[in-house]
């Protein structure tokens, strides 16, 4: 499955990004290149291959589950540059459920 341009841009501006005609074309090949070899890996077959959680013959040490007391509400929004109603209040990131312009 090929992607074009078109499709790379539309990403990168619901992402808030901006690229120039070479760095579009770089992108567009590269996502092409990604989507390529996923391609190419779902044709391989795994029959009887076991699954593989971790490659690493490490076993983590986990230390015992024990409750502290944490926090209260009104220490942690000590830290808060802004907040409204006892929340958090962060810039918007989308507009309608599309990016903006």
């Amino acid at each position: 499955m090929a992607i074009s341009k078109e499709e790379v841009n539309r990403v990168a501006n619901l992402s808030k990004l901006s690229f120039d005609d070479s760095e579009l074309e770089m992108f567009t090949k590269q996502m092409g290149n990604i989507i390529e070899m996923v391609e190419e890996l779902e044709n391989v077959d795994t029959t009887g291959v076991a699954f593989t959680s971790s490659v690493a013959a490490e076993i983590t040490v986990l230390r015992e589950d024990v409750v502290i007391k944490g926090e209260t509400r009104d220490e942690l929004m000590k830290n808060v540059p802004e907040s409204k109603d006892g929340f958090i209040k962060v810039p918007a990131i989308m507009d309608n459920g599309e990016a903006g312009a």
